[in-house]
């Protein structure tokens, strides 16, 4: 009995502290865009090479480069 007067009062204080974490990420927008970083990474930034130019930059690009003897 005794530890029951411990723990349902920390249950509750850390039931309450993980509710109030998920309301404040609501109201701060992280829910908002979901898929927007999932397609982010898809997409190439400004300024990056096109992929046949990436290829013969990569390490041991010499190894496979025809064009060097």
């Amino acid at each position: 009995m005794s530890s029951l007067v411990f723990l349902v009062p920390l249950a509750l204080v850390l039931g309450g502290t993980a509710l109030a974490a998920f309301l404040w990420s609501l109201r701060s927008g992280q829910y908002e865009d979901l898929d927007g970083a999932a397609e982010r990474i898809l997409l190439d930034e400004e300024g990056d090479a096109p992929e046949e130019d990436k290829t013969r930059n990569a390490p041991g690009a010499r190894d496979r480069d025809p064009d060097r003897s």
